[in-house]
């Protein structure tokens, strides 16, 4: 078991090494490529092969969540079409260790012939990709975490930070916020926490549970039964909120014996009910749950007509959370 853990410890080691490294030799073709890649007004399409390519996957994957529309495209097969994609207006970014991958290097003429921008992350300033390219990275380690030294350990997870580095630099140039990156993870706990709101959870129309003033507790507790979100909106003649009446008050009602068949809702129903608007993001009104110590709300519009109705347990199903 030690010799697992001691393995595992002299790879973090070799890899902490390797960033380093990278740090230190981190120079001014850093702010060009951001500044390249800020500047593009098509897309990123990020391109390598191998474990190159693995990384080059997820590198524009980073890029495209965080405000910088980015594509992959698999040398090889921009060799049988793919180039289709690329344009002028674009950035290519090329990964490659050697700097010499054959399916890279067979396409730059023909990027270069297209007129789209080139900056190439390697490990060889003098190779055929980094003489091509508008602007060259150098990302280079003294060793792989492979005791071999065959297989791309440390340096993928170099370039891989380097991927990071861009990402997020162009994040802060661009002022991309979190409500920007909801937007392309709409699935996400994220993307629910900042785009959903109480207008597509709320129960509405038949779903409402609502009563006038004047019928009895026994009739809008009906309501609420029929209805089954705990409570009940009363309204005045006017349409308008005028209280709520829970099963915290049912049990309030029952403890005073008051009659539930001849007493109307009204003497017994909880005044300025806290409310909330439809507009209103669901993670707010979970917010405002817990803080109000209460397990749902009316929903009403402007003139304070309940419109809908909406309880803990609708957000917790939407994982508003």
């Amino acid at each position: 078991m030690n010799a697992f853990v001691n393995s595992a410890k002299r790879v973090i080691e070799i890899e902490q090494q390797a960033l380093a490294q990278l740090n230190s030799d981190l120079d001014e073709n850093f702010a060009l490529a951001c500044e390249t890649l800020l500047n593009c007004s098509g897309k990123i399409v990020v391109t390598g092969i191998g474990k190159s390519g693995h990384v080059g996957r997820k590198i524009a994957a980073t890029l495209a969540s965080t405000g910088s529309p980015a594509f992959f495209v698999h040398p090889a097969e921009a060799s049988h079409g793919d180039l289709g994609m690329i344009s002028k207006q674009d950035v290519v970014l090329a990964l490659s260790n050697s700097g010499e991958s054959q399916e890279l290097v067979t396409i730059l003429p023909v990027i270069k012939r297209i007129g789209a921008k080139l900056i190439s992350v390697t490990a060889n300033a003098s190779s055929s990709l980094a003489h091509y390219s508008d602007v060259h990275i150098l990302v280079k380690v003294n060793q792989e975490a492979c005791p071999l030294g065959l297989a791309p350990t440390a340096s993928t997870t170099a370039a891989l930070v380097m991927g990071d580095a861009l990402a997020v630099a162009l994040l802060e140039a661009r002022k991309f916020t979190a409500e920007d990156f909801a937007v392309s993870h709409p699935l996400g706990s994220l993307g629910r926490k900042l785009l959903l709101r109480v207008e597509a959870l709320m129960h509405a129309d038949d779903q409402l549970p609502i009563v006038a003033e004047d019928v009895t507790i026994a009739e809008a507790l009906f309501e609420v039964s029929q209805k089954s979100l705990g409570f009940v909106a009363i309204i005045n003649q006017a349409g308008q909120l005028s209280g709520i009446y829970t099963d915290g008050d049912l049990r309030r009602t029952l403890d005073k014996r008051i009659d539930i068949h001849s007493t109307q809702i009204s003497q017994v129903m909880t005044k300025h009910a806290v409310t909330v608007t439809p507009s209103m993001l669901a993670a707010e009104a979970l917010k405002l749950m817990e803080d109000k110590k209460i397990n749902g709300f009316v929903v009403v519009d402007d003139n304070n007509r309940p419109i809908g109705a909406i309880n803990l347990h609708d957000l917790l199903k939407a994982k508003v959370l």
